[in-house]
């Protein structure tokens, strides 16, 4: 932990925090100790409100209608692992044993949480300013938001490629969902005439059919 407090330039008053941050559910059942999976859900808050006043005080300023989406792509799990990846945070995770085994520690989805914890860590070691020096130094640092843009609608593309064929059906089925109430996480297939055409997943049922869709687009526009 010292390794990973030197990478994220803060040093914590109370270890355990740091700890507690890094601790996989596996770990904390093993354990009987606490896992990352509700600082997490602090982080997450922190992380969306430091964003939000990033983007309203914007220069130029950014319409409203833009800011929920940048928000939403600055923010994105992909950036948040990209960060876990330069902090090196796999290895300072702890995993129980079933889950070192079956390849937790590159599970992306956990240690884009794990950053989203270490956020809530900083913020109740210290409060809003450090976590948000934290923040800005590894996820909003030099933000160029002309590169961010409108993900592309996948769902739409798929259904005017499938009308152009005549008596074509197209339907969404969810195959499951994981993950705590706060943090579900949706896989969704999209049928095409009865047929599996692709899988994806996502935070949201939208986002997963969009991921669904954009998987049978890849297959079908070979």
């Amino acid at each position: 932990m010292t390794d990973l407090e030197k990478k994220i330039g803060y040093v914590f008053k109370n270890k355990d925090l740091l700890r507690t941050a890094l601790t996989h559910s596996s770990y904390a059942n093993e354990r009987r100790t606490e896992s990352y999976e509700r600082m997490e859900f602090l982080g997450d808050s922190v992380l969306g409100f430091v964003t939000a006043e990033f983007l309203f005080s914007h220069e130029p300023p950014v319409p409203e209608g833009k800011m929920s989406r940048l928000r939403s792509e600055l923010v994105c799990e992909q950036n948040l692992h990209k960060v876990a990846e330069k902090l090196g945070i796999s290895g300072s995770m702890l995993l129980g044993r079933g889950e070192e085994k079956s390849g937790g520690r590159e599970r992306v989805s956990v240690l884009a949480d794990m950053v989203e914890a270490i956020i809530a860590a900083i913020y109740l070691d210290s409060g809003i300013v450090q976590a948000k020096e934290f923040i800005y130094a590894y996820i909003l640092n030099d933000a160029d938001l002309s590169e961010y843009h409108s993900p592309v609608d996948s769902k739409t593309i798929l259904q005017e490629l499938v009308q152009r064929q005549s008596d074509c059906s197209i339907a969404y089925e969810e195959v499951m969902e994981t993950g705590p109430d706060h943090n579900k996480l949706f896989t969704f297939r999209v049928v095409i005439n009865g047929v599996p055409a692709g899988e994806g997943s996502g935070r949201t049922k939208k986002e997963a059919e969009q991921a669904a869709a954009a998987e049978a687009l890849k297959v079908l526009t070979k």
